[in-house]
This record gives structure tokens, sequence and C-alpha cells, in this order.
């Protein structure tokens, strides 16, 4: 066999369950935020999607990818799966509270998505990404 190839084969079987713990911890971590804040948000996202509340969906959706972005970031710079939970989880608090004190800036902002106003759902989305992404830079440092 190939001295390359051996040493590929070597690195997969050595690093592939590691791989699968550490993205696996992530995912976990992820549908948790997923939960949390379909828990902790004052809409009622099932509801508005069956409706097809356009703006819902761009929120749910902008949720979705602000949360994995941290996530992603904390994944790959972080070499122990302690770091990935701990770090995961200050990420996730950090994108939660972004969605909360939005809502609290602006009040009628619940009413305006509930309503399909998709300029709204659009500026949560896009305030939620952007915060994700300094959170990821401050993750990776």
């Amino acid at each position: 066999m190939d001295t390359s190839l051996a040493q590929i084969l070597q690195s997969l079987e050595s690093g592939l369950p590691l791989l699968v713990l550490h993205f696996g911890a992530t995912l976990l971590l992820f549908l948790i935020g997923v939960a949390v804040y379909v828990a902790v948000t004052p809409m009622h996202e099932r509801e508005l999607l069956a409706d097809g509340n356009m703006a819902a969906g761009v929120v749910l959706g902008g949720t979705v990818v602000a949360l994995a972005i941290p996530l992603a970031a904390t994944l790959a710079t972080s070499s122990a799966l302690i770091d990935i939970v701990i770090w995961g989880a200050v990420a996730l608090v950090f994108q939660l509270l972004t969605f909360l004190v939005a809502i609290w800036l602006f009040r009628d902002l619940r009413t305006m998505i509930e309503s399909g106003n998709v300029a709204a759902g659009t500026a949560l989305a896009g305030l939620q990404i952007a915060i994700a992404l300094l959170n990821a830079g401050a993750m990776a440092g």
C-alpha cells in the first residue's frame, strides 16, 4: 500500500471517532439552542409557519443560521470536547440574548412578524446573523 494512503487511513482511524464526538456534541448544542429559542420566544413559530407567514420563516431561518455560526467557530477552533461544550453554550446564550434584546428594544416587532411583515422579519434575522458573526469572531479569537 502507498505510504501516503496508509497515513491517510491511519489518520482517519484515529481522528474519525473524535470528529464524530465533537460534531455530535455541537449538533446537540445546536438542537438545544433551537429548542430553547422556540420555547422562549413569544411567537408560536409552528403555527405561523403552518399559516405561511413568510416573516416568521425568515426569522426562524435567520435564527437557525445565527445559532450555527458561532457553534461552527467553536467547533473549528476547539480541540477538546469540554471547550466545545462550554464555549458553545456561551455562544448560544449570546444569540438568545440578542433576540430578547431586539424584542425588548422594538416592542412591536413581535406584532409585525406575526402579521407577516417580511421587512421586520428580515431586519431581525439580519441582526441575529450579524451578532452571530461577531460572536464567532470572538470565539475564534
